[in-house]
């Protein structure tokens, strides 16, 4: 009868043990770091690449935003003119080129649209939490800015409509237009003469009714009331600026 010899099994010792429990742990923690670490890296590098293309989006919307604010700056002071004109005189008393210039930008009328594809990407993506939380903070604040001036151009559509009702039961369209061609030459290279020459060419006005000029001022004051298209716009300039230059400070953005 055979005797079969089992082979001899040496038995680690705890320390064996202790030591390959620290190297697994070590092989796992280190994976998870180096892991958090290039998740970091490349979020960062995410982020700064949505900060260039946020920051061209925001210049555009700067030039946009000041040329909005001016013509309506403007638009707000010619109507205020208006009002003060007829406030001490009767229509017809009013020399009409007067009436034509300073009533013509009562109908004035410009769109904001601000370019938000990079906001829009990010935040249907969810990779606003690539920046951190005062970059976050001042783009929402931007985008809140923004959704007001939107919102204030819709409710202003129907009043808009009803000033340029009234406004061509008073202007004549073609003098309208030879006023306006003025005040767009005048944008480039101002020169008062053009216009006092406009006002001295006493334009015939369709009518000179005076509860229809009453009905057309109040329109348009309920538009320019307290400048709010001069006063958003400059708010949203504003922080469009900002928020500029804290994401070119975060993310080391440079002007191309």
């Amino acid at each position: 009868m055979e005797v079969h010899h089992h082979p001899h099994v040496e038995k680690k010792r705890v320390r064996e043990y202790f030591l390959e429990f620290i190297m697994i742990f070590l092989a796992v923690t280190l994976g998870f770091f180096a892991e958090t670490i290039r998740e970091n890296i490349t979020e960062h590098r995410r982020a700064r690449e949505f900060a260039e293309s946020m920051v061209q989006d925001l210049q555009e919307d700067t030039a946009q935003l000041k040329s909005y604010r001016d013509y309506f700056d403007f638009a707000a002071k010619t109507t205020d003119t208006l009002q003060q004109l007829l406030a001490n005189a009767e229509p017809a008393d009013i020399p009409s080129g007067k009436l034509y210039w300073y009533g013509l930008f009562g109908g004035a009328h410009r769109y904001f649209v601000p370019n938000d594809q990079t906001f829009q990407q990010m935040k249907s993506s969810g990779s606003l939490r690539y920046f951190n939380k005062k970059v976050a903070s001042a783009v929402a604040k931007y985008d809140r800015l923004c959704r007001i001036i939107l919102t204030k151009q819709l409710a202003d559509g129907n009043i808009y409509t009803e000033v340029r009702k009234l406004r061509a039961q008073l202007f004549e369209f073609k003098y309208n237009d030879v006023a306006n061609t003025i005040y767009q030459t005048n944008k480039k290279s101002f020169d008062y003469r053009r216009v006092d020459s406009f006002v001295r060419s006493d334009p015939p006005l369709l009518s000179n009714n005076k509860i229809v000029f009453n009905q057309y001022i109040e329109l348009v004051r309920s538009r320019f009331l307290r400048s709010s298209f001069v006063d958003y716009a400059d708010s949203t300039l504003k922080q469009a600026n900002s928020l500029i230059s804290e994401l070119k400070k975060e993310y080391h953005v440079e002007d191309k």
